[in-house]
């Protein structure tokens, strides 16, 4: 994804398809923008509250996160998308 373009987010478990603009720090904060409720702690990769499925598509992150990232899982607060995604909260 280049600096210029936006991204489109879709939520698996309810199909809600939300624009995730270039200027947005990171996947949780673009969520939370739309009024999207996320479980978060440090913000910071450290924990992993904020832990997600990844569906389709690729995340680049902000700072290798510090907490345990399974295959298939990203953590919101410290990605962004890399093109399309889609991802499921629960």
């Amino acid at each position: 994804m280049n600096n210029e373009s936006t991204a489109s987010v879709t939520l698996a478990e309810n199909s809600q398809r939300i624009e995730y603009s270039p200027g947005c720090p990171s996947l949780l904060h673009c969520l939370e923008s739309q009024k999207i409720d996320v479980a978060y702690q440090c913000r910071e990769g450290y924990c992993g509250a904020c832990r997600a499925t990844l569906v389709s598509g690729n995340v680049k992150y902000n700072e290798e996160p510090l907490a345990f990232v399974r295959d298939g899982e990203i953590l919101l607060c410290c990605s962004k998308p890399n093109g399309n995604i889609s991802i499921n909260l629960k």
